[in-house]
This record gives structure tokens, C-alpha cells and sequence, in this order.
């Protein structure tokens, strides 16, 4: 349905050069955006799209100059303003509540009148699912396991035993909440010789409000206590989460992150892509760790690493520059050590 632009910039709180009345149909990127389509301009570097854009309005920040045949709405996060149009354009669908021929709830599971589930999801015994939860096919809910209101598991999401699942909780294709930690004691003694003795993962995982988990990423249960994942944290698709790590609440953990046992991740930390976290560290608030770096070692509060094994970002930024510059100091350092040799004869002689 279209709106009027008006509505739109009051939706989002921003200040608007030019026709209130003037209808939006949809939303697109400055490059692909036609009449009838809002884009968003928050970044100097697409700066020739924005010039370039046809679309009818514009999503800018306070600074940005009136352009000519295009409307713009001053917001003061254009991305942030975006992403809630398109949200306002396209609200989430959530299917009939009721529990659909082919799924499966244990006579002892509690499932909530509103919650919905599709062919093919289940609920084991003990099991609780809130109001307004939605379990796809293949959904599975172990035995006592906890998952609160509003939340969505998507298919083949799999949440073990005893495990708790807060509220609004998104779970993606194939994530894994509780699965066994990696824990084995090697036991040289074993019935058929050496092995790797299997130690019992007896504890669970604790996933707080408004968490995201993407695809196929994994949170180990804890050997004894919680693993936990806090409050509005984002786990990026194929995320490793070992056992007893706590993570702590609004961090960015992103693709093929992973992080191993008894590792805790403060507040509001961004762990870049591939990036690895070695066990029993502390990566204090609000730091950020560059992408494929390897953590060793504590990082304080608010500090920014990168490398591997990761140090200050500047460090490695001139580190990375010198390695550029290797050949040609290997080949000076040469010519140097054959002129001293020279020079070394000439006076011997």
C-alpha cells in the first residue's frame, strides 16, 4: 500500500524538504531506486549514487544539502530510519496460532494457545513455549526446555534439554542451543586402551531477551552453570559459542566467529569475521576485534585489536604496511652486509 511521504517522515522523526503529499510506493538502494521509492544516504562514499539516485525521496543526515528533484527527510541515523520503513513496508507475517496436524507435543509439554506450530515441529516432555511463538518444521524443544513469548525458531532449530530461551528470541535455520561442550579428559588407562574420556556436559545454555542467533551457528551447553548469551546480543550465521562463555549483552559476534570455553565477552563487544577467541580471557567493553584475528590474551575496555595474535589496531596497521616493504629491506639489508664485507676485506688487506 502506498504512503504518503508526510506519514513516512513523521514515522521516523525526521525533517522533510518537500511534499508531504507525494506518495512512496516501496524502498531501495540509491543505485536501483526509481519514482515512488525511498532510498537512504548515510555514507560520504556513495556519494555519486546519492547525486545519481532517482529515486522520489531521500533518507540524509542533518548536513546534507537540498538536491534538486529529490525530497529529502533529515533524520539523524538515515540507516537506522531505513530499516524501520521497511519494516513499517513490510511487517513481520506470523501464521494462525494453534498447533498443526503433524506436529508433536508431549502430554506433559506446556505450549501457550497462542503459540504456533507447523507441520512437523515438536515439544519433548517439560517442554514450555510462550504466546505468540512460532516453531517451524522441524523445530525442536527438548525435554524441559524453556522458550519464552514472541520468539521464532526457524526450521530444523534445535534447543536441548533444560536449556532457556528468553523473549523475542530469534533462532535461524539449523542453529544448535545446548548442544555438548567439547570437554574430554585423556585417560591413558582406558578399557581398550588410551582415550579421550568424555566429561559429562550437565550444564545448559541461558539465552536472554531479544537475542538473534544466525544459521547453522552453534552454543555449547556448560559443562556445570550456564553458558549465556545476554540481552540483544546478534550471533552471526556459522558462530561457534563454546562452553560456560557468557556474551555479554548488545555484542556483534559475525560469520565463522568462535569462541572457546570459559571465554567472556563484555558489553557491546564487535568480534569481526573469523575471528578467534582463545578460552578463559576477558574482551572488555565495547571492544572491537578485527576481522580473521586470533585473541590471545585479554583486551581491555574499549580497546580496538586487530592480527593475529591480535594487537592495538594501529600496531598492526603499521606492522601490515612494513610486511609490504619486506622484500625490498631484505634485499638493502643484503646489499648492506656485502658493502660491510667489502669494506672489511679492503681494510684487512
Amino acid at each position: 500500500m502506498p504512503r504518503q511521504l508526510g506519514e513516512l517522515a513523521a514515522h521516523v522523526g525526521g525533517e522533510l524538504l518537500g511534499d508531504p503529499a507525494q506518495l512512496i510506493h516501496g524502498l531501495n538502494g540509491l543505485e536501483e531506486a526509481g519514482p515512488g521509492d525511498v532510498s537512504f544516504y548515510g555514507n560520504p562514499r556513495y556519494r555519486r549514487q546519492f547525486e545519481a539516485t532517482r529515486a522520489s525521496a531521500v533518507l540524509v543526515g542533518a548536513d546534507v544539502p537540498p538536491r534538486e528533484g529529490v525530497a529529502l527527510v533529515r533524520v539523524a541515523n538515515p540507516h537506522l530510519a531505513y530499516a524501520k520503513l521497511l519494516r513499517l513496508f513490510h511487517p513481520p507475517e506470523r501464521p494462525a496460532a494453534g498447533v498443526r496436524p503433524g506436529a508433536w507435543v508431549h502430554p506433559e509439554a506446556t505450549v501457550h494457545p497462542e503459540a504456533v506450530l507447523l507441520p512437523g515441529a515438536s515439544v519433548d516432555r517439560g517442554g514450555r513455549v510462550g504466546a505468540r511463538t512460532v516453531l517451524y518444521p522441524g523445530a525442536y524443544v527438548g525435554e524441559q526446555a524453556e522458550v519464552g513469548e514472541d520468539c521464532v525458531l526457524y526450521p530444523n532449530v534445535t534447543v536441548r534439554e533444560r536449556c532457556i530461551v528468553g523473549a523475542r528470541v530469534i533462532l535461524h535455520a539449523s542453529s544448535v542451543v545446548g548442544a555438548d561442550g567439547f570437554g574430554f579428559a585423556f585417560n591413558p588407562e582406558g578399557e581398550a586402551g588410551p582415550e579421550h574420556f568424555k566429561i559429562p556436559q550437565v550444564g545448559i545454555v541461558r539465552i536472554e531477551d531479544d537475542v538473534e542467533v544466525g544459521a547453522c551457528t552453534c552454543i555449547d551447553r556448560a559443562t556445570v552453570g550456564e553458558t549465556v548469551v545476554g540481552r540483544g546480543a546478534k550471533l552471526d550465521n556459522l558462530v561457534q559459542v563454546a562452553h560456560n562463555v557468557r556474551v555479554g549483552p548488545l555484542s556483534l559476534i559475525c560469520a565463522q566467529a568462535g569462541v572457546s570455553g570459559s571465554a567472556e565477552i563484555g558489553t557491546g563487544v564487535v568480534l569481526a569475521g573469523q575471528v578467534g577467541v582463545v578460552g578463559h580471557i576477558r574482551v572488555g567493553d565495547l571492544a572491537k576485534v578485527g576481522a580473521q584475528s586470533g585473541v590471545a590474551h585479554d583486551v581491555e575496555d574499549g580497546q580496538v585489536v586487530s592480527g593475529s595474535p591480535a594487537v592495538p589496531h594501529r600496531e598492526w596497521l603499521r606492522a601490515s604496511a612494513a610486511a609490504g616493504q619486506m622484500a625490498d629491506l631484505l634485499k638493502d639489508v643484503r646489499a648492506l652486509k656485502r658493502r660491510v664485507e667489502t669494506l672489511e676485506k679492503e681494510k684487512g688487506q
